[in-house]
C-alpha cells in the first residue's frame, strides 16, 4: 500500500473523536481524509444534529478542499466508528461524481484499511445518471 494512505490515515485519526457539541449536536464520531490531486490532505469529521441537518465526514472533508481551492480529488479514506470498514454513501458518492464529471471514475475509496483494500469509485458507481 502506497505510503500517502498511511499519511491520510494519520490525519484522519488527528481529528478522530466525538465531541458533544450541545444537546443537539455531536461531531467527530467518524473521520475522513481526502487527498486532492494536487497532494494536499484534507480532513473532516462526520456532525450528527437532531434533526438531519449534519453532514458525512467524507463531504466535509471536500468541503475543507474546496474551501482550501482545490477541486480535484485523488483519494478518499474514511474512519468509521470502531475504525471498521465502509464505503462512502450515497451522498458522498453524489458529491464526488458532480464534482468530477467524466473523472470521478478513478477516485480511489479506501473501503478497509487494515486489509488494504481499495476500489476505484467508478467500481462502486459503475453507471451514474451523469454519464
Amino acid at each position: 500500500m502506497d505510503k500517502i494512505w498511511y499519511e491520510m490515515y494519520d490525519a484522519a485519526k488527528a481529528v478522530l473523536g466525538e465531541k458533544v457539541i450541545s444537546e443537539f449536536v455531536t461531531a467527530g464520531g467518524v473521520s475522513a481524509a481526502v487527498l486532492s490531486k494536487s497532494g494536499k490532505i484534507y480532513t473532516g469529521v462526520c456532525i450528527d444534529t437532531c434533526s438531519t441537518l449534519g453532514i458525512c465526514a467524507e463531504r466535509n472533508a471536500i468541503f475543507n478542499m474546496i474551501t482550501n481551492g482545490d477541486y480535484e480529488i485523488d483519494k478518499v479514506l474514511c474512519i468509521p466508528p470502531f475504525e471498521g470498514k465502509g464505503a462512502p454513501c450515497g451522498a458522498c458518492r453524489e458529491l464526488m461524481v458532480q464534482l468530477m464529471p467524466g473523472k470521478y471514475k478513478d477516485i480511489e475509496i479506501m473501503m478497509d484499511f487494515k486489509k488494504e483494500r481499495i476500489m476505484t469509485l467508478g467500481e462502486l458507481t459503475p453507471e451514474w445518471w451523469i454519464d
